[in-house]
């Protein structure tokens, strides 16, 4: 009898012990899984300074989310990059190896042809600055495509020329640096019109 009860004792004491041992188990899953949200989370929030040095918590995004707006922006900078010329080769350099880190081959041919046909040396011949303004980008977030449609504006010494342009390309990821933040390639890209507007001289303005 005395045997008996102390298996029934022990038996019962066994069962205590690993219901134990199995809540603490399931409690430290559970503390792993908070733990790693929170830092999670954490990671997500980074802090910038405002104009006053203060700063402020702001919520990091997938790219996902923006990609409409980062693909815009991109394509935008591509084409100031590209299409923005002083009479400064230099600075022409300077500039379109800034672009090329932006497009694929596409938009390497297209600058090459440019200047195999003396483009840039004329530039500098005429002392003409070549600005850009965009007026829209169309984006297709699922296909990944786009047009742009801008004006160029070419100053030479007695006149001022206005330019109607429209591009077209395709988009896709690749990994950030420093020289591509969006983390975005142009590919694929062609001009579809390349026309003037208006040309007036200097005095009508």
């Amino acid at each position: 009898m005395v045997i008996k009860n102390l298996e029934n004792k022990i038996k019962l004491t066994m069962i205590v012990s690993l219901m134990f041992m199995l809540g603490c188990i399931i409690i430290s899953v559970i503390a792993l899984f908070t733990a790693k949200g929170m830092v999670d989370d954490a990671h997500k929030k980074v802090y910038v300074l405002d104009s006053n040095h203060v700063p402020i918590m702001v919520s990091q995004s997938d790219m996902s989310e923006t990609l409409d707006v980062e693909a815009k922006s991109h394509i935008e900078l591509f084409h100031h990059l590209f299409f923005t010329l002083a009479p400064d080769d230099k600075y022409i350099k300077y500039t379109m190896d800034k672009a090329m880190y932006l497009v694929d081959e596409t938009g390497l041919a297209q600058y090459n042809a440019l200047k195999e046909k003396g483009f840039y040396n004329n530039i500098m011949g005429t002392s003409a600055v070549f600005s850009i303004f965009c007026d829209s980008i169309k984006f297709d977030k699922d296909k990944m495509q786009f047009t742009y449609y801008g004006r160029q504006r070419i100053e030479r010494r007695t006149n001022i020329l206005m330019r109607e342009l429209i591009t077209a390309g395709e988009v896709k990821r690749v990994p950030r640096t420093e020289n591509n933040p969006h983390g975005l390639m142009i590919t694929n890209w062609r001009t579809l019109l390349n026309k003037d507007l208006e040309q007036r001289k200097k005095g009508d303005f």
